[in-house]
């Protein structure tokens, strides 16, 4: 009952780490500071050079959205949203289909 229970929380960064350095035979520190290199490496790239992949599971991009015009749902006022640079997540088609198998 307790491995469904857990099943259904998300990880957190201390358990991944703990995971990692188990599975590496690492110290958890040291898992520790890899997740935070990846997650170091990861940023730098996305503002260097607008895009960063995780091999088997997505890719970080740098996405510029054009000015558009949207309404105040309080009022139904028109209003003018500016451009602007937003960051996305794309998940590799691999990750997609091992989650959710594509239908037949």
């Amino acid at each position: 009952m307790a491995a469904a229970k857990s099943a259904s929380k998300q990880l957190t960064k201390s358990q991944f780490a703990a995971h990692l350095a188990e599975k590496f035979s690492l110290s958890k520190k040291g898992a520790n500071d890899i997740l935070d290199e990846i997650a170091a490496v990861a940023l730098a790239q996305t503002k260097k050079t607008g895009s960063f992949v995780i091999p088997g599971i997505g890719k970080l991009v740098k996405a510029a959205r054009k000015a558009r015009k949207g309404r105040n749902p309080a009022t139904g006022e028109t209003i003018k949203i500016p451009a602007k640079t937003v960051v996305k997540f794309r998940v590799a088609k691999a990750a997609k289909d091992a989650i959710v198998p594509p239908k037949k």
